[in-house]
């Protein structure tokens, strides 16, 4: 260069560096006209070594910024040939230390740039870098000198980035047919590439700073924008760095995020809905077609003209296809890669703390949902792990955006084919057409599902599931669709049953209901480690869990073998005997759920049978007082207490002897259920063995419940079998005898009322007959009737001995603890009615044991009685042991 030249460049003063670039401008504009390009080539390099990359020297780096923007300005045209020589110093200007320098680096790309137009995306990815830190810069000059050229590059990639091929990539001009010339130019790469862009931009999406962010939404918004590019098919690259950019604080970062991702969803959408209208218009056609060969061949031979008319429909036909083929419509060739997008969207859901982008990745499997189900199933288990704890998130949006992707994901599951439809009939033509649209149409909503099991009143559905041979025998015209990973999915949730929300143990609860009503055989076995998961839910303090959890234990009950449902039975007993407190508070809840699910006589049957090996004397008492009051109380029992009422069937004996056997644990239960059999022979007999027990607090006790039963509607046909002393002579005595055996408390007082109300009636059978011929009274009480039977299958003497050798039993080992159960009953206040008794048999709360019979001067005066609850029943409290004061309280 000329030394005036270099001198002014290299001055401090903006203008005078100002005067030297225009006089450098005019040089290289004579050296072109000359086509000097060696003696351009040397300044441009003295402008590079000498100026740009002196890096300590701060006023010849801004010499050599504005020369080599003048020198690019001066090439004009030939300046393609020289950008790699003029861009990188440049570029290496815009990390300088001082904010002067870095201005004046954006002013002179913003020249060169300007001069050079799509020539410069080249070198987009550079200088895309260096905007990007720019955008953050401490100077706000920088700032706006930054903004400027980022404006710049925009325009010129909006104009140019999806066509514009690179003067240098072009072929040198030779002789030839054009028609080749272009198809080859067709073939030669494009200055801009979105392949190389987009491993920069997959790093840069990571950036904290506000304005970076922004910069990079702007961007990725632009190219989007640009039709032949097709940004949408790289989103799963930076779709996680713009999910977190919605949790920025800065409030224009989130509304442009929000925005772009609006576009992309828009935009997914809709190439969506092309693909899906080019697929049904392809099926249309060739469902046309073959509708029209079939109406031909239909009939029959065919002349000349026939054949002549045939070919020329498939002609024209094929004419149509081609030029079906040949209309493009926007969208219908690029590729969404579903899979990596919903990986990145369940990826969020475990970001609870990113409120606003845990609620756009809802939103988008929401969406996805509707535009290709098939593609989300695959991911069920795992958006179940994170969706249903959103339900009970404490921020309302998201409760009610989780409830919308568990109500959608619910409805697509319940609308595919489940086991049973293995081995339906194959679809009509139709309907294969409709695919996958059919299916789920099936079904309207899960929430129309009643996930209730059916009473026993509705009926029980066939819900076996198919044997193999059976299923092996489904027809190959079924359209294959996506299956769900039932085993993935079920150990999911069984996880949240730890879940301290009530709500997300409920909605995991429906869901395993639902699957196992789908695939009974892949969902949940005896054998896996969900059984035991879903025995101890029973523990949960939320009651709509336990129901839940019952419901779906008498689902796959219902849905087993027998070894299934007796093993159930067993290890509810299990849990029963190890958790007292789950039996006392949830003990009668559990077993009438499980009657109202199952069958009442086969549950009783097995727990009786349960019952009856059980080694434990105190808690098989414990457990036949819960399941005696449940057959007497409980309106799910009705059928079941009308079934133990007849005893004149096969069923009926073979049901009483199977329940007397285990009731044999508990005296007074033993006793009630031959007053609801009408066995009263057979309780009378009971009364004569209890003269031989201890009578413990306990069983005063449930004497006096008993009693109080004996009022209720259940028994109305016992009081009313009173007016019948001649055909039940035994009934008096056993309520005599009952009488007889509770101290003068408010049962004493209730039981004597209802006796005396009939007492003239009940001595008319006392008085013998003058006649013969009138049977004996004992003939007439229901026991005698069924030993007359033949057919009769109950030995009441080998009962009556099973009940004395139970009751001995139990008395043995309880004779060891008769000194602590001594003082359970000397805290009873006979006549206040202050004390209770638990289901374990506890004269106090927190007391246990038996008691024998305290002398009758240490109990003291009787008081009015008070009233209890137990049970859910009003009970009154054992009033007073003995009746009287001083001296007649004392004998």
């Amino acid at each position: 260069m000329d030394l005036n030249i270099q001198r002014f460049l290299n001055d401090k003063l903006y203008d005078k560096r100002k005067i030297g670039a225009l006089d450098l401008e005019r040089t290289i504009r004579e050296l072109i006209a000359a086509k000097d390009y060696a003696k351009i080539e040397a300044i441009l390099d003295q402008l590079c070594n000498d100026y740009a990359y002196a890096v300590h020297q701060p006023h010849a780096r801004n010499g050599g910024l504005i020369g080599l923007a003048a020198a690019a300005i001066a090439l004009g045209p030939e300046l393609p040939k020289y950008l790699e020589v003029i861009v990188p110093p440049v570029l290496a200007c815009f990390t300088d230390q001082d904010a002067r320098v870095r201005y004046y680096a954006c002013e002179a790309m913003y020249n060169i740039a300007k001069v050079a137009k799509g020539e410069i995306l080249v070198y987009f990815n550079y200088i895309f870098d260096a905007l990007c830190k720019l955008g953050a810069d401490s100077e706000l000059s920088v700032k706006n000198g930054a903004e400027l050229l980022d404006r710049l590059v925009k325009d010129i990639v909006s104009e140019s980035a999806a066509t514009y091929v690179s003067v240098l990539e072009q072929p040198q001009e030779f002789d030839g047919d054009d028609k080749n010339v272009n198809d080859e130019q067709l073939d030669l790469p494009t200055a801009f590439s979105l392949k190389r862009f987009i491993p920069l931009l997959r790093e840069r999406i990571f950036a904290l700073n506000p304005f970076s962010r922004t910069f990079l939404v702007g961007w990725i918004t632009l190219l989007d924008s640009i039709p032949d590019l097709e940004l949408v098919t790289y989103l799963p690259e930076f779709l996680g760095g713009l999910l977190r950019f919605l949790s920025d604080s800065n409030r224009d970062v989130h509304v442009a995020t929000q925005a772009c991702l609006d576009k992309f969803l828009a935009e997914i959408k809709r190439i969506a809905q092309v693909k899906k209208g080019i697929t049904e218009s392809k099926r249309s056609r060739d469902a046309a077609r073959r509708s029209r060969k079939d109406s031909i061949g239909s009939r029959g031979g065919r002349s000349l003209e026939d054949g002549d008319e045939v070919d020329s429909i498939t002609a024209n036909e094929e004419d149509d296809d081609v030029s079906s083929e040949d209309d493009w419509v926007p969208g219908q060739d690029v590729q969404i890669n579903y899979k990596a997008i919903l990986e990145i969207l369940t990826a969020t859901l475990d970001s609870p703390l990113e409120e606003d982008g845990l609620l756009e990745s809802l939103r988008w499997i929401v969406e996805f949902l509707d535009i290709c189900p098939e593609e989300v199933l695959p991911f069920t288990p795992k958006i179940l792990a994170h969706l249903l704890p959103a339900m009970a998130s404490g921020v309302e949006s998201i409760r009610q955006a989780a409830a919308r992707v568990n109500n959608s994901l619910m409805d697509y599951v319940v609308s595919l084919s489940d086991e049973a439809d293995l081995v339906s009939a194959p679809p009509a033509p139709s309907e294969q057409l409709n695919g996958n649209a059919s299916n789920r149409a099936s079904l309207s909503s899960s929430r129309d599902l009643d996930l209730r099991s059916p009473t026993p009143a509705q009926g029980r559905p066939n819900e076996r599931a198919p044997t193999p041979a059976v299923a092996s025998q489904a027809t190959p015209q079924a359209i294959p669709q996506a299956d769900l990973d039932y085993v993935a999915a079920v150990n999911s949730l069984t996880l949240l049953f730890l879940n301290d929300h009530e709500a997300t143990r409920v909605a995991a609860l429906t869901w395993l209901i639902m699957l196992h009503r789908k695939a009974p055989r892949k969902v949940l076995a005896f054998n896996d480690g969900t059984f035991p998961a879903l025995l101890k839910t029973l523990s949960d303090p939320a009651e709509a869990v336990v129901t839940k959890d019952l419901q779906l234990l008498s689902q796959i009950s219902r849905n087993s073998e027998d070894d299934y449902f007796s093993n159930f039975m067993v290890n509810l007993l299990q849990l029963f005997s190890t958790d007292r407190k789950l039996l006392e508070t949830r003990g009668n809840l559990i077993i009438r759920q499980l009657c109202t699910s199952l069958s009442a006589e086969r549950i009783y049957r097995t727990l009786a049978d349960c019952i009856e090996k059980e080694e434990d004397v105190e808690f098989a008492s414990i457990m036949v007082q819960n399941l005696n009051n449940n057959l007497i109380t409980a309106p799910e029992l009705a059928e079941l207490r009308k079934r133990l009422r007849n005893l004149e069937t096969k069923d009926g004996q073979t049901f009483f002897v199977a329940l007397f056997r285990s009731w044999c644990y508990n005296a007074v239960a033993t006793f009630s259920l031959c007053l609801l059999a009408q066995a009263y022979e057979q309780a009378y007999n009971l009364l004569q063995i209890f003269a031989e027990l201890e009578m413990t607090v306990n069983m005063l006790i449930q004497i006096d419940k008993l009693v109080q039963l004996l009022e209720s509607p259940v028994f109305t046909y016992l009081r009313l079998q009173l007016l019948e002393p001649e055909k039940y002579p035994h009934l008096y005595k056993c309520l005599y005898g009952l009488l007889m055996l509770l101290p003068q408390s408010s049962a004493f007082a209730a039981l004597k009322n209802r006796l005396n109300s009939v007492s003239s009636i009940g001595y008319l059978h006392i008085a013998p007959r003058p006649t013969a011929t009138t049977p004996s009274a004992s003939t007439f009480d229901r026991p005698n009737r069924l030993k007359g039977r033949d057919d009769s299958i109950i030995r009441w003497n080998e009962l009556l001995e099973k009940f004395r050798s139970v009751q001995e039993r139990a008395r043995r080992l309880q004779r060891g603890d008769e000194d602590d159960a001594s003082s359970a009953l000397s805290d009873l206040k006979i006549g206040g009615g202050e004390t209770a008794m638990d289901a374990k048999g506890t004269g106090r709360e927190g007391t246990g044991g038996r008691a024998p019979p305290v002398p009758a001067k240490d109990l003291p005066a009787a008081a009015p009685p008070a009233k209890t609850r137990t049970l859910g029943r009003p009970f009154g409290r054992l009033g007073g042991a003995v009746a009287g004061r001083g001296k007649r309280a004392q004998q």
